[in-house]
């Protein structure tokens, strides 16, 4: 982004147990920016679909999708700035979430499959079945260059990832990882 202004938003994306929630709640911190996950923006429907252990069709993430890109509409016709968790799995979703806008940036999660369902099974509390791991990753369209995205390694500390996102983003605040000796 080299001297670029600073995106208005940052979607946090990846499968379910890449750390979306924790690793966009620590951004936002770092960077003073709001943070709003993305799973608030789904219709109760939804929910109880996913509880249930029934995967989401592409019909019920359209409504979910739409209702995200709107608050990012509304956030970045403020001149406020926010960082939003979200799957946006798919390529398609990605550009429903973008509406064309080139002031919002992907941050993709990226982690093997044996450990965020190491992760997941260690979760408790949340409505995605660690049994839904599968259906992501057949799921997900990995993002490409072109699709305003950095990619981070989530085999590291949350401080780590975060540092190594706004390391990528030219955003400032990244705190100098010490080197132990």
């Amino acid at each position: 982004m080299g001297g670029a202004e600073a995106p208005c938003a940052l979607i946090v994306m990846g499968v379910s147990g890449s750390g979306k929630s924790t690793v966009a709640k620590a951004l936002g911190g770092r960077l003073g920016w709001r943070f709003e996950d993305g799973d608030n923006f789904h219709p109760a429907s939804n929910v109880e679909k996913m509880r249930a252990g029934h995967p989401l069709t592409d019909e019920d993430r359209w409504p979910w999708l739409n209702a995200i890109a709107d608050e990012i509409a509304l956030v970045c016709g403020r001149g406020e700035h926010v960082i939003i968790a979200c799957s946006a799995l798919k390529h398609a979703y990605r550009e429903v979430l973008l509406r064309g806008r080139d002031d919002v940036r992907f941050v993709f999660l990226k982690g093997t499959k044996e450990l965020i369902a190491e992760r997941l099974a260690r979760r408790k509390g949340h409505f995605m079945p660690p049994e839904l791991l599968t259906s992501q990753f057949n799921t997900l369209e990995p993002p490409e260059p072109g699709e305003h995205v950095v990619t981070v390694s989530i085999d590291e500390t949350v401080e780590a990832i975060v540092d190594g996102i706004v390391r990528q983003l030219k955003l400032g605040g990244a705190k100098t990882l010490r080197q132990e000796t």
